[in-house]
Protein backbone atom coordinates (compact mmCIF):
# COMPACT_ATOMS: atom_id res chain seq x y z
CA UNK A 1 0.00 0.00 0.00
CA UNK A 2 2.96 2.34 0.60
CA UNK A 3 3.92 2.04 -3.08
CA UNK A 4 0.38 3.03 -4.09
CA UNK A 5 0.40 6.07 -1.79
CA UNK A 6 3.76 7.28 -3.12
CA UNK A 7 2.59 6.73 -6.71
CA UNK A 8 -0.49 8.87 -6.04
CA UNK A 9 1.48 11.73 -4.47
CA UNK A 10 4.10 11.75 -7.23
CA UNK A 11 1.52 11.69 -10.04
CA UNK A 12 -0.35 14.55 -8.38
CA UNK A 13 2.90 16.53 -8.29
CA UNK A 14 3.20 16.00 -12.06
CA UNK A 15 -0.30 17.44 -12.54
CA UNK A 16 0.65 20.54 -10.55
CA UNK A 17 3.74 21.06 -12.71
CA UNK A 18 1.55 20.80 -15.83
CA UNK A 19 -0.65 23.58 -14.49
CA UNK A 20 2.44 25.74 -13.91
CA UNK A 21 3.40 25.37 -17.60
CA UNK A 22 0.67 27.88 -18.46
CA UNK A 23 1.65 30.33 -15.72
CA UNK A 24 5.31 30.41 -16.82
CA UNK A 25 4.63 30.18 -20.56
CA UNK A 26 6.37 26.83 -20.95
CA UNK A 27 6.01 25.01 -24.28
CA UNK A 28 4.51 21.71 -23.12
CA UNK A 29 5.99 19.46 -25.81
CA UNK A 30 9.52 20.80 -25.21
CA UNK A 31 9.41 20.40 -21.43
CA UNK A 32 7.79 16.96 -21.64
CA UNK A 33 10.36 15.71 -24.18
CA UNK A 34 13.22 16.90 -21.96
CA UNK A 35 11.50 15.34 -18.97
CA UNK A 36 11.49 11.94 -20.66
CA UNK A 37 15.15 12.17 -21.64
CA UNK A 38 16.05 13.08 -18.06
CA UNK A 39 13.89 10.23 -16.74
CA UNK A 40 15.61 7.87 -19.19
CA UNK A 41 18.97 8.96 -17.78
CA UNK A 42 17.68 8.14 -14.28
CA UNK A 43 16.59 4.69 -15.42
CA UNK A 44 19.89 3.77 -17.05
CA UNK A 45 21.91 5.29 -14.18
CA UNK A 46 20.06 3.23 -11.54
CA UNK A 47 20.09 0.02 -13.57
CA UNK A 48 22.00 -2.98 -12.25
CA UNK A 49 22.91 -3.82 -15.84
CA UNK A 50 25.34 -1.78 -17.98
CA UNK A 51 23.77 -0.06 -20.98
CA UNK A 52 23.98 -2.37 -23.99
CA UNK A 53 22.06 -1.39 -27.09
CA UNK A 54 22.23 -4.86 -28.63
CA UNK A 55 20.93 -6.55 -25.46
CA UNK A 56 18.08 -4.03 -25.20
CA UNK A 57 16.97 -4.55 -28.82
CA UNK A 58 16.94 -8.32 -28.27
CA UNK A 59 15.02 -8.18 -24.98
CA UNK A 60 11.56 -9.70 -24.58
CA UNK A 61 10.09 -6.30 -23.74
CA UNK A 62 11.54 -4.09 -26.48
CA UNK A 63 8.24 -3.84 -28.41
CA UNK A 64 6.40 -3.09 -25.16
CA UNK A 65 8.81 -0.25 -24.36
CA UNK A 66 8.50 1.28 -27.85
CA UNK A 67 4.70 1.16 -27.77
CA UNK A 68 4.44 2.52 -24.22
CA UNK A 69 7.00 5.25 -24.89
CA UNK A 70 5.10 6.55 -27.92
CA UNK A 71 1.78 6.48 -26.04
CA UNK A 72 3.35 8.19 -23.01
CA UNK A 73 4.58 11.23 -24.93
CA UNK A 74 1.22 11.50 -26.69
CA UNK A 75 -0.91 11.27 -23.52
CA UNK A 76 1.42 13.44 -21.42
CA UNK A 77 1.27 16.23 -23.97
CA UNK A 78 -2.54 16.02 -24.15
CA UNK A 79 -2.75 15.90 -20.35
CA UNK A 80 -0.63 19.04 -20.08
CA UNK A 81 -2.87 20.82 -22.62
CA UNK A 82 -6.02 19.57 -20.89
CA UNK A 83 -4.80 20.73 -17.50
CA UNK A 84 -4.46 24.24 -18.92
CA UNK A 85 -7.70 24.25 -20.95
CA UNK A 86 -10.20 22.46 -18.69
CA UNK A 87 -8.49 22.46 -15.29
CA UNK A 88 -6.64 20.03 -13.05
CA UNK A 89 -9.64 18.08 -11.78
CA UNK A 90 -11.31 17.37 -15.13
CA UNK A 91 -8.07 16.45 -16.91
CA UNK A 92 -7.02 14.13 -14.11
CA UNK A 93 -10.46 12.50 -14.03
CA UNK A 94 -10.30 11.88 -17.80
CA UNK A 95 -6.88 10.31 -17.39
CA UNK A 96 -7.80 8.20 -14.39
CA UNK A 97 -11.25 7.03 -15.49
CA UNK A 98 -9.39 4.97 -18.09
CA UNK A 99 -8.87 2.53 -15.19
CA UNK A 100 -11.91 0.65 -16.50
CA UNK A 101 -9.91 -0.55 -19.55
CA UNK A 102 -7.00 -2.31 -17.76
CA UNK A 103 -9.31 -3.53 -14.97
CA UNK A 104 -11.67 -5.30 -17.40
CA UNK A 105 -8.69 -6.67 -19.33
CA UNK A 106 -7.09 -8.00 -16.14
CA UNK A 107 -10.28 -9.65 -14.90
CA UNK A 108 -10.80 -11.39 -18.24
CA UNK A 109 -7.27 -12.48 -19.15
CA UNK A 110 -5.43 -13.00 -15.83
CA UNK A 111 -6.65 -16.00 -13.85
CA UNK A 112 -4.95 -14.73 -10.66
CA UNK A 113 -7.20 -11.67 -10.66
CA UNK A 114 -10.34 -12.91 -8.91
CA UNK A 115 -13.75 -11.21 -9.13
CA UNK A 116 -15.67 -10.69 -5.87
CA UNK A 117 -18.64 -8.57 -4.81
CA UNK A 118 -16.57 -6.06 -2.86
CA UNK A 119 -14.22 -5.52 -5.78
CA UNK A 120 -17.11 -4.99 -8.21
CA UNK A 121 -18.78 -2.59 -5.74
CA UNK A 122 -15.52 -0.64 -5.36
CA UNK A 123 -15.05 -0.34 -9.13
CA UNK A 124 -18.66 0.85 -9.61
CA UNK A 125 -18.20 3.41 -6.84
CA UNK A 126 -14.95 4.55 -8.46
CA UNK A 127 -16.56 5.07 -11.87
CA UNK A 128 -19.55 6.83 -10.29
CA UNK A 129 -17.15 9.05 -8.37
CA UNK A 130 -15.35 9.88 -11.60
CA UNK A 131 -18.64 10.88 -13.24
CA UNK A 132 -19.76 13.18 -10.44
CA UNK A 133 -16.27 14.64 -10.12
CA UNK A 134 -16.50 15.77 -13.75
CA UNK A 135 -20.08 17.13 -13.80
CA UNK A 136 -21.74 20.25 -12.55
CA UNK A 137 -25.44 19.95 -11.68
CA UNK A 138 -25.74 16.92 -13.94
CA UNK A 139 -23.90 18.53 -16.86
CA UNK A 140 -20.36 17.97 -18.08
CA UNK A 141 -18.27 20.68 -16.45
CA UNK A 142 -15.89 21.46 -19.28
CA UNK A 143 -15.94 23.20 -22.65
CA UNK A 144 -17.44 20.76 -25.19
CA UNK A 145 -14.80 21.84 -27.70
CA UNK A 146 -12.32 19.78 -25.70
CA UNK A 147 -14.43 16.62 -25.53
CA UNK A 148 -12.18 15.01 -28.17
CA UNK A 149 -9.17 15.68 -25.95
CA UNK A 150 -10.82 14.07 -22.91
CA UNK A 151 -11.87 11.00 -24.94
CA UNK A 152 -8.40 10.58 -26.48
CA UNK A 153 -6.70 10.75 -23.08
CA UNK A 154 -9.14 8.12 -21.82
CA UNK A 155 -8.58 5.55 -24.57
CA UNK A 156 -4.84 5.95 -25.15
CA UNK A 157 -4.06 5.94 -21.42
CA UNK A 158 -6.12 2.77 -21.03
CA UNK A 159 -4.22 1.00 -23.82
CA UNK A 160 -0.90 2.18 -22.36
CA UNK A 161 -1.88 0.76 -18.96
CA UNK A 162 -2.78 -2.61 -20.52
CA UNK A 163 0.55 -2.74 -22.35
CA UNK A 164 2.49 -1.77 -19.21
CA UNK A 165 0.68 -4.37 -17.09
CA UNK A 166 1.25 -7.07 -19.73
CA UNK A 167 4.97 -6.26 -19.86
CA UNK A 168 5.20 -6.39 -16.05
CA UNK A 169 3.50 -9.79 -15.94
CA UNK A 170 5.12 -11.51 -18.93
CA UNK A 171 8.38 -9.91 -20.04
CA UNK A 172 10.25 -7.72 -17.54
CA UNK A 173 12.45 -9.41 -14.94
CA UNK A 174 13.09 -7.57 -11.62
CA UNK A 175 16.73 -6.92 -12.51
CA UNK A 176 15.64 -5.41 -15.84
CA UNK A 177 13.15 -2.92 -14.39
CA UNK A 178 15.33 0.21 -14.53
CA UNK A 179 16.60 -0.63 -18.04
CA UNK A 180 13.01 -1.17 -19.20
CA UNK A 181 12.00 2.20 -17.75
CA UNK A 182 15.03 3.91 -19.26
CA UNK A 183 14.25 2.50 -22.69
CA UNK A 184 10.58 3.47 -22.78
CA UNK A 185 11.41 6.96 -21.46
CA UNK A 186 14.11 7.30 -24.12
CA UNK A 187 11.63 6.32 -26.83
CA UNK A 188 9.14 8.87 -25.49
CA UNK A 189 11.79 11.61 -25.37
CA UNK A 190 13.05 10.95 -28.91
CA UNK A 191 9.47 10.85 -30.23
CA UNK A 192 8.82 14.21 -28.58
CA UNK A 193 11.97 15.72 -30.06
CA UNK A 194 11.05 14.50 -33.56
CA UNK A 195 7.61 16.09 -33.14
CA UNK A 196 9.06 19.39 -31.90
CA UNK A 197 12.00 19.78 -34.30
CA UNK A 198 10.15 21.05 -37.41
CA UNK A 199 8.64 24.02 -35.55
CA UNK A 200 11.98 24.77 -33.83
CA UNK A 201 13.91 24.62 -37.12
CA UNK A 202 11.42 26.88 -38.89
CA UNK A 203 11.56 29.20 -35.85
CA UNK A 204 7.79 29.07 -35.36
CA UNK A 205 8.44 28.08 -31.74
CA UNK A 206 11.57 28.93 -29.73
CA UNK A 207 13.30 26.52 -27.38
CA UNK A 208 13.25 28.42 -24.06
CA UNK A 209 15.46 27.82 -20.99
CA UNK A 210 12.38 27.30 -18.81
CA UNK A 211 11.58 24.14 -20.81
CA UNK A 212 14.85 22.64 -19.59
CA UNK A 213 14.13 23.62 -15.97
CA UNK A 214 10.59 22.23 -15.96
CA UNK A 215 11.72 19.18 -17.92
CA UNK A 216 14.10 18.27 -15.11
CA UNK A 217 11.54 19.12 -12.40
CA UNK A 218 8.97 16.84 -14.06
CA UNK A 219 11.49 14.14 -14.98
CA UNK A 220 12.37 13.17 -11.42
CA UNK A 221 8.81 12.48 -10.12
CA UNK A 222 7.88 11.00 -13.50
CA UNK A 223 10.56 8.32 -13.21
CA UNK A 224 9.76 7.63 -9.57
CA UNK A 225 6.02 7.43 -10.31
CA UNK A 226 6.57 4.59 -12.78
CA UNK A 227 8.99 2.81 -10.45
CA UNK A 228 6.60 2.80 -7.50
CA UNK A 229 3.64 1.93 -9.73
CA UNK A 230 5.57 -1.08 -11.04
CA UNK A 231 6.33 -2.09 -7.45
CA UNK A 232 2.63 -1.75 -6.56
CA UNK A 233 1.69 -4.09 -9.41
CA UNK A 234 4.28 -6.56 -8.09
CA UNK A 235 2.97 -6.45 -4.51
CA UNK A 236 1.75 -9.93 -3.42
CA UNK A 237 -1.99 -10.00 -2.83
CA UNK A 238 -2.67 -6.82 -4.85
CA UNK A 239 -4.17 -7.63 -8.24
CA UNK A 240 -4.18 -5.04 -11.06
CA UNK A 241 -7.97 -4.70 -10.68
CA UNK A 242 -7.26 -3.32 -7.19
CA UNK A 243 -4.11 -1.30 -7.92
CA UNK A 244 -5.49 0.70 -10.87
CA UNK A 245 -8.67 1.95 -9.12
CA UNK A 246 -6.78 2.76 -5.90
CA UNK A 247 -4.17 4.80 -7.76
CA UNK A 248 -6.79 6.46 -9.96
CA UNK A 249 -9.09 7.50 -7.12
CA UNK A 250 -6.15 8.64 -5.01
CA UNK A 251 -4.95 10.91 -7.81
CA UNK A 252 -8.47 12.28 -8.39
CA UNK A 253 -8.68 13.21 -4.71
CA UNK A 254 -5.26 14.78 -4.36
CA UNK A 255 -5.45 16.67 -7.66
CA UNK A 256 -8.89 18.06 -6.77
CA UNK A 257 -7.49 19.29 -3.45
CA UNK A 258 -4.43 20.75 -5.22
CA UNK A 259 -6.63 22.54 -7.76
CA UNK A 260 -8.77 23.98 -4.97
CA UNK A 261 -5.91 25.03 -2.67
CA UNK A 262 -3.22 26.18 -5.10
CA UNK A 263 -5.16 27.31 -8.19
CA UNK A 264 -8.57 28.29 -6.72
CA UNK A 265 -10.45 25.93 -9.05
CA UNK A 266 -14.10 25.83 -7.92
CA UNK A 267 -15.80 22.55 -7.07
CA UNK A 268 -19.58 22.17 -7.20
CA UNK A 269 -21.73 20.12 -4.85
CA UNK A 270 -21.75 17.24 -7.35
CA UNK A 271 -17.95 17.43 -7.58
CA UNK A 272 -17.74 17.02 -3.81
CA UNK A 273 -20.17 14.10 -4.04
CA UNK A 274 -17.83 12.50 -6.57
CA UNK A 275 -14.88 13.01 -4.27
CA UNK A 276 -16.83 11.43 -1.40
CA UNK A 277 -17.65 8.41 -3.58
CA UNK A 278 -13.99 8.18 -4.54
CA UNK A 279 -13.04 7.97 -0.85
CA UNK A 280 -15.67 5.27 -0.36
CA UNK A 281 -14.35 3.40 -3.41
CA UNK A 282 -10.80 3.50 -2.05
CA UNK A 283 -11.94 2.07 1.27
CA UNK A 284 -13.99 -0.67 -0.39
CA UNK A 285 -11.20 -1.71 -2.76
CA UNK A 286 -8.59 -1.65 -0.02
CA UNK A 287 -10.79 -3.88 2.14
CA UNK A 288 -11.38 -6.30 -0.75
CA UNK A 289 -7.64 -6.77 -1.33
Amino acid sequence: MISILITVLLFSLLIIFFKLFERYNVVSLHAISINYLFAAGCGFSFSEQPFNFVVITQSNWILHSIAIGCMFIFVFNLLAIGTQKVGITISTVANKMSLVIPVIFSLIFYSSDIVNSLKITGIILALTGVYFSSTNNGKLAFDKRYLWLIATIFFVQGIADITFNHAQKTSVQPQEMETFFGTLFLVAGLAGILAALPRIITKKVKLKPNALLFGILVGIPNYLTLQFFFEALNTPGLEPSIVYPLVSMGVVLTSAIAGLVFFKEKLSLTNWLGIGLAILAIGTLAYSA
